[in-house]
C-alpha cells in the first residue's frame, strides 16, 4: 500500500530563483526551518546521483535520511528518493510557470512501506503520517516562498 500526498504552492518568483532555493543543498538549512542539518555526500552541481543526509524533526523526533537524486530536469523538476527502515520514499518537485515571475511548485511525496507487522502498522497509522507529511511539505514550500519572493534575480 503506497501512501501519497501532493502539495502545491504558488510562489511569486521566477522558476530560476525557485529552483535555486530548492536545490541549493548548502543553503537549505537557512531556507527550510524544518531542516536541522544537511551533509552533502557528493561533489559537483545538483544532478542525478547527487546524495545528501538531511536531518529534520518530525512528529517530535529527530530523523536523518540519506537522499539521492534519481531524475533531474533543471528549472523543471527533480526526484529525490530515500530508503529507511524498509520504507522507500519518493519526493518529486515540479516547477510550473504560472505567469510572469510566478511559479507553481507541486511536490508529490510517496512512501511504500514494508510488509509484515510494520506494513500493517503503517496501514493503520498512514492517515496520520500523510497529514503530518503534508503539513511539513506545505511549511517547506512556505519557507521557499519567503526566501525568494521579492528578491532580485
Amino acid at each position: 500500500m503506497t501512501h501519497r500526498t501532493v502539495v502545491e504552492r504558488v510562489i511569486r518568483a521566477s522558476p530560476g530563483r525557485v529552483w535555486e532555493a530548492l536545490t541549493d543543498l548548502q543553503g537549505m538549512e537557512r531556507v527550510l526551518s524544518g531542516v536541522q542539518r544537511i551533509e552533502v555526500l557528493t561533489e559537483g552541481g545538483f544532478d542525478v546521483g547527487t546524495r545528501w543526509r538531511e536531518t529534520r524533526r518530525m512528529m517530535g523526533k529527530e530523523a536523518t535520511e540519506e537522499m539521492y537524486v534519481t531524475a533531474c530536469e533543471p528549472l523543471e523538476s527533480y526526484v529525490a528518493e530515500a530508503d529507511s527502515h524498509g520504507t522507500h520514499y519518493v519526493s518529486e518537485f515540479e516547477l510550473l510557470t504560472a505567469g510572469p515571475e510566478t511559479t507553481t511548485v507541486r511536490m508529490t511525496f510517496s512512501a511504500v512501506p514494508p510488509g509484515g507487522f510494520m506494513g500493517l502498522l503503517s496501514k493503520v497509522l498512514g492517515p496520520l503520517g500523510v497529514k503530518a507529511v503534508s503539513k511539513a511539505i506545505a511549511k517547506d514550500l512556505d519557507d521557499v516562498a519567503t526566501a525568494v519572493e521579492g528578491r532580485g534575480a
